[in-house]
């Protein structure tokens, strides 16, 4: 598959930049991206969830009635869960929701996003981005002249460029990353992806 590339004026610069079919190009196994993206939500959560049990309650540990011959039901100490304020039974406990996958069914992941992505036509190449100082006014230019303003927008650079970070951090639904670091719920997670050349380069090499 070929992409025309684009400078940053949003104007066709007449070349064409190839897409490694190994890469871009492969039919997308749902059930990979289905469990890379089901192990990156589960590796962001905190796992912090905690509710009090009944040893854990602050109170006293009296009985409050005689056991018989109150009238009313046999009820132990104030921390008792049946009580208001009491313990709770079988609550939520600190836990860690990460799993596991290996490398191949991830990397197989991220091509079937990459594939997908791309037969949707929902990628632009550019041949780079730069900005003389840090100004969110001349981002915004930018995707307006790639008709892309107002998208969930993946911009994907082929190393670290911080006048380019600085311009597009204000910008809602932008997100910046480098090609080493793309994964598959931030590709599917966009309506469009803006990539450089030189981190088509270093994808189309990766495996």
């Amino acid at each position: 598959m070929e992409l025309a590339v684009y400078n940053q004026q949003g104007q066709d610069t007449g070349r064409k930049i190839q897409l490694n079919d190994e890469v871009f190009g492969i039919e997308p196994n749902e059930h990979a991206v289905y469990l890379d993206v089901k192990q990156f939500l589960a590796n962001q959560r905190q796992g912090t969830h905690k509710s009090k049990e009944r040893s854990e309650v602050s109170g006293s540990t009296r009985k409050l009635h005689k056991q018989k011959g109150g009238g009313g039901s046999r009820i132990g100490d104030i921390n008792s869960p049946v009580l208001v304020g009491g313990g709770r039974v079988f609550g939520p406990r600190p836990r860690d929701y990460r799993f596991k996958l290996n490398k191949k069914l991830k990397a197989l992941a991220r091509r079937s996003a990459l594939s997908a992505k791309a037969q949707e036509g929902q990628i632009i190449v550019v041949d780079s981005i730069n900005f003389d100082a840090p100004k969110t006014k001349d981002f915004v230019n930018f995707t307006k002249n790639l008709k892309v303003e107002g998208k969930k927008l993946l911009l994907v650079l082929s190393d670290k460029n911080n006048n380019v970070y600085l311009s597009s951090r204000n910008v809602p639904n932008v997100h910046l990353m480098n090609a080493s670091d793309i994964n598959t719920y931030a590709l599917l997670n966009n309506n469009a992806i803006i990539m450089t050349e030189g981190s088509v380069e270093l994808i189309n090499n990766s495996k």
